[in-house]
């Protein structure tokens, strides 16, 4: 690092990079110095694109559990079809269980959507 960067950073308070470093994409004007704002800036950027990356994985184990608690009942009877007796005893008898857990987990999932917009207005 050169005596004059760091003279910048003494003076100014701000931080000055070396150009095309690990942190020149922090500066987001492209004057050389990342500022506070900048940084907390870009921090935010990130907690917003974390967030939508949770709310879509969270989206798809919806979905997926849906589509699972329709399909169900198909293996079921295709169990039956092959004859496959004692299996679709047992998926008959796990269907309880497994109703009721995937409809815990879709409630849970628009329960927190519906807190979401409720807590946005």
């Amino acid at each position: 690092m050169s005596i004059f960067i760091v003279g910048v950073e003494e003076l100014t308070g701000q931080k000055k990079f070396e150009p095309d470093t690990q942190f020149s994409s922090h500066d987001l004007d492209r004057n050389g110095i990342i500022t506070d704002e900048e940084l907390q800036r870009e921090e935010r950027i990130l907690q917003i694109e974390n967030a939508d990356k949770m709310a879509d994985s969270q989206r798809r184990m919806a979905w997926f559990a849906l589509a699972g608690m329709l399909l169900y009942p198909f293996a079921v009877v295709f169990a039956m079809w092959l004859g496959l007796g004692q299996a679709a005893t047992i998926l008959g008898d796990m269907a309880a269980t497994y109703f009721v857990s995937v409809a815990a987990i879709v409630a849970s999932f628009y329960a927190k959507e519906a807190w979401v917009k409720k807590g946005d207005k």
